[in-house]
């Protein structure tokens, strides 16, 4: 994948920004643990399927693995060791007491009943228990999987193990102790990290414009914070094509017939003028927010981007090679390992309730996210002002000497 090859580049100037030795770099590079099941499950019409699983656990140095359960039939091991090791970044980036990790099963589960995905839910976590649990390594949803399916694996964790263990994965339904605010934490994260950036610039959100990429759940939370802080949304883009207007969008509007329609090019009560997906990506906006895919901005159209800031709330949105071209721009990007950590974040949260036994409102996960959010953003951007860096070369420099700390710590080095 694209991403970790990116990765891989960030890791390897990061390292040489604070000094690593190749020793440190390599023990950092190396998963402490793949593990590896085939699942067979039974199917609705009576006979059976094997679907190959997956399990890195990439790095504990600083707590417990950490990191979500994809059903895709892209999943493969090369794929999960990278995401793992984003997530151990990722964590250390916000400075949470976890580790990273990832699973992953090879399955389309468009393919599947609800019934057979539950079945193969249970089966992932049969394979996997004695490596998994709230103090070892605590799962969470990811690509194809959902809420209900945490709690169908916590059920069977728990019928495993003959026990209560609600702390064992994350991101699960409110009434199994799930957390609030876990439905937006990634885009309420992101746009808490951009309002810490603004002041930082002596920017009034009022008075800037913004483009937003792709309109998943991050996205469009992202979009109707954007509005909601009186930024002018000047564009919206789906993968059908993007909508324009100068002027500003009705943002509401806009998401709801995309809503019903499925594309943002339906939406003429939104306002706004039709162009292609790629458009969004050259708008005249202030502020520009890629929450689609990896790789949208390279070396061939970094110098059509318009935008003095880009919020990353994809993985990966922006390659190396355009990432030199905006630094030559003074273009102000925001990394996706702290863009986007507002999911693990609140996942964070969540644990410590299950831990502790209690139920933290929406009020005040939202405001425990803020305030760890525009504090990750302060030492990121403290380490850059003072080493003279971007902001991603500061985050994975950070990061990385956090880790590397832990592991020195712990007689890993």
């Amino acid at each position: 994948m694209a991403a970790f090859h990116y990765f891989k580049q960030n890791i390897h100037a990061s390292a040489q920004l604070i000094g690593l030795t190749d020793v440190e770099r390599e023990a950092f590079q190396t998963p402490d643990r793949i593990l590896r099941a085939e699942l067979t499950i039974p199917l609705d019409d009576g006979g059976t399927a094997a679907f190959p699983a997956y399990r890195v656990q990439y790095n504990n140095a600083s707590g417990p693995y950490k990191g979500g359960i994809r059903f895709h039939p892209g999943a493969d091991e090369d794929e999960v060791s990278a995401l793992a090791a984003m997530m151990a970044v990722k964590c250390a980036v916000v400075d949470i007491p976890f580790g990273g990790a990832k699973g992953g099963v090879t399955v389309d589960p468009k393919k599947l009943s609800q019934k057979e995905i539950f079945e193969l839910a249970r089966a992932y976590i049969r394979a996997f228990s004695e490596r998994l649990g709230p103090d070892t390594d605590i799962p969470a949803p990811d690509v194809y999987t959902t809420p209900e399916i945490m709690a169908v694996m916590l059920d069977e964790y728990e019928r495993i193990m003959g026990k209560s263990l609600p702390a064992m994965i994350t991101g699960k339904p409110l009434p199994l102790g799930g957390s609030a605010g876990r439905d937006t934490a990634t885009a309420d994260g992101a746009i808490a990290v951009l309002a810490a950036l603004l002041e930082d610039q002596s920017l009034d959100a009022s008075r800037l414009s913004a483009a937003v990429q792709g309109l998943g759940n991050a996205g469009a939370q992202a979009a109707r914070l954007l509005d909601a802080m009186k930024t002018k949304v000047v564009a919206l883009a789906d993968s059908k094509g993007t909508l324009v207007e100068e002027s500003g969008l009705d943002v509401a509007a806009v998401l709801a017939a995309k809503e019903v329609s499925g594309s943002v090019l339906d939406a003429a009560s939104g306002g706004g003028h039709r162009a292609d997906a790629s458009a969004v990506l050259a708008t005249a906006a202030d502020i520009l927010v890629p929450a689609a895919l990896e790789e949208q901005i390279t070396s061939e159209n970094a110098a059509s981007v318009k935008s003095g800031i880009i919020l990353e709330i994809a993985n990966g949105p922006v390659t190396p090679e355009a990432d030199s071209v905006l630094k030559a721009r003074s273009v102000a990007v925001i990394p996706d390992v702290l863009a986007n950590a507002g999911g693990v974040t609140v996942s964070y949260f969540e644990w410590i309730q299950n831990r502790i036994g209690e139920r933290w409102s929406r009020a005040d996960v939202e405001a425990k996210l803020r305030e760890k959010m525009r504090g990750a953003y302060r030492e990121v951007a403290d380490f850059a002002a003072d080493r003279g860096v971007t902001l991603r070369q500061a985050a994975y420099a950070l990061a990385l000497s956090r880790i590397v700390e832990a592991m020195r710590l712990r007689d890993r080095i």
